[in-house]
Order: C-alpha cells, then sequence, then structure tokens
C-alpha cells in the first residue's frame, strides 16, 4: 500500500491524498506537478526513476487507511519559478 506521503519533498507544498496533483516514482518520492517539471525535469532526483500521476486514496479507503503525515524534504531542492 502506498505511504501517500503529504508535502512535495521540494518545495513542502500540501499534497492532500484525495486530491490530483502528486507525483511519485517507483520508490514513492513525493514531488508536486510544478516542481517535478519545472525543477526536476521529470525524473527522480533521488533514485533517477520516471515520475507518475499518484493515484488518489478516497472516502471509505482513505478513512480505513489514512495517507502518511511523515514531512520529507530534500535537501538543496530549489523551488518552482
Amino acid at each position: 500500500m502506498l505511504q501517500m506521503r503529504p508535502n512535495c519533498e521540494c518545495c513542502d507544498r500540501d499534497l492532500p491524498p484525495d486530491a490530483p496533483g502528486a507525483l511519485i516514482c517507483s520508490f514513492e518520492c513525493t514531488w508536486c506537478a510544478p516542481c517535478a517539471q519545472a525543477v526536476l525535469g521529470g525524473s527522480c532526483p533521488n533514485c533517477g526513476g520516471d515520475l507518475k500521476p499518484r493515484p488518489m486514496r478516497r472516502g471509505d479507503a482513505l478513512a480505513r487507511n489514512p495517507a502518511s503525515t511523515r514531512r520529507i524534504l530534500k535537501a538543496g531542492c530549489l523551488k518552482p519559478v
């Protein structure tokens, strides 16, 4: 099951588990769409993997399996312009 991390690892923008806009790699590194495009060039700086839209978790599934609250930030990542 995905951790559903709560924020962009680059700019710390909130990324709710039930809303679009988050991108992940196969290791679940999590980024917002603006950072993924403007700063990261579409690949994960941690593992070099492709970034894909993160599935959303809604309703009862989210209530039974809450998203992570642990915020992760990548040192030295720049905010998008």
